[in-house]
Parts: structure tokens; sequence; C-alpha cells
């Protein structure tokens, strides 16, 4: 479980170019989106999931902004994690909120690697590339290299994501490549919870034939509680004078 968790929150990118088919041209996103789950876990790559460019990042709906507690489950074995995450507008505005990638990669990879874990950067203007710098002397490099995403008018909002890891350090470099696709709803019609289902594969590294089919596959259910706002105040302040 640590693996693959890992793998999902702390990923590491930035490579060369990516062979990518195109979907059929009477497709939108979200027809390609559910085509795609469809097929897990017979997945293979190369796959119609264009490369983002270094400033345009993943685009949430706006009912995710704010804090979250979230719950990830492997439905494999049912073992779960208990971590945090954050939503803010994006810097140019406009519509939806984007992942806080810095304070949701630090928030899982505490619980996972505890003093493992030194730092989390942001490439300079690239929204899609970060680099976590381990001990013993090792980086996780991720670049998000393929992406899609469903309108975020809808109820449900769906994303596909394309990353390469690298994992510098003594030896050779251990490279792979990730994807994960996420159906996001509310849990119902009052909740203010999210839920959602997360289906992934890892790849091989990019080069070593035409096309690739998973090493090994994932599946995983989670649960975004929203966390209190801590500017808002719970009453009047206490007159301490009295």
């Amino acid at each position: 479980m640590r693996g693959r968790l890992l793998t999902l929150i702390i990923s590491l990118l930035g490579v060369p170019a990516l062979l990518l088919t195109a979907a059929p041209a009477a497709w939108g996103s979200g027809d390609w989106l559910s085509q795609r789950q469809l097929a897990w876990p017979e997945w293979q790559l190369p796959a119609a999931l264009p490369r983002p460019r270094r400033s345009d990042d993943l685009l949430y709906p706006q009912w995710f902004a704010g804090t979250w507690t979230v719950e990830s489950i492997d439905l494999s074995d049912d073992s779960s994690l208990v971590h945090s995450a954050r939503f803010t507008t994006a810097e140019r505005g406009g519509p939806g909120v984007v992942g806080d990638r810095v304070f949701n990669a630090k928030s899982i990879g505490r619980v996972l690697l505890g003093d493992q874990l030194l730092t989390v950067e942001q490439a300079p203007g690239q929204v899609n590339r970060q680099l976590a710098r381990l001990s013993g002397d090792r980086q996780l490099e991720t670049t998000v290299i393929g992406r899609r995403q469903s309108n975020l008018g809808a109820a449900v909002f769906q994303s596909d994501e394309l990353v390469l890891q690298i994992l510098h350090g003594p030896g050779a470099p251990r490279i792979s490549r990730i994807e994960t696709l996420s159906r996001y709803q509310r849990c119902d019609q009052d909740s203010t919870r999210i839920c959602a289902q997360q289906w992934q594969a890892r790849f091989p590294p990019p080069g070593e034939a035409l096309q690739a089919d998973p090493v090994s596959v994932s599946r995983f259910a989670l649960t975004l509680t929203p966390q209190p706002d801590p500017t808002a105040s719970a009453g009047p302040p206490a007159d301490h004078a009295t």
C-alpha cells in the first residue's frame, strides 16, 4: 500500500515527448474518460491524453474549494490512509479551483515517509512539475505528461492524469509512468462530503516498446470531508476583563 500511495500522490515527472494517439473527433473529454474507465484494467499506452502546457493546471469544480480530510481505501486489501488536501483559487482566476500540489504532497508524504521526506518544491513557472527531496540524498521528480478532464459544471467530475516518475539517488534512476483516472461527486444530495473512485495503472518507462501494458493496477475509494475554517469565529470574543 505504501508503494502505491507514494506513486499516487508524490509522483515524479519531466521527460521527452510521448507518442499520444488521438481520440475520435466526435467524442468529448467526458465520453473518452468514461470509455477509458470501462476499459480498466486493460489499459495500454500510448493513450489520447494531451500533454498540458507549463502553466495549465488541472481545474476542479468550485465545490472542491477549501481544506479536506481525505480517507483513501485500497480496495484490493481494504487498507486505508488519512491525510489532508487543499484546493485554492487558480492564480489566473476564472472558474474552478486547483489543488495545492505542494501542500498535498507534503501532507501524504509525512504520513507515508515521516522524517524521510525533507521538502517538496514547485518548479518555477511549471505548475505540473514538483521535486520531493528525501533523506539519503534521494530526489523524487514528478511531471504531468498527459491530462484530460470533464466539464466543471457537471454533477460528476472526472479527470485522468498521466505522470512520469523519476527517483534519483545512489545508483541508476528508477523511472515509471502512472495513470490515475478519478471520478468525483457529492456523497448525497445534501452532503458537503465528496465521494470518489480512482482507477490506476503503473507502466514501464517510455521507449521500451511502441505499446506498453500495465505492470500493476490498483483501485481506490476516497471520501473527502471538509475541515472547519480556522479563520471562522465560533462566537463573539470573550471579555477577559469581566
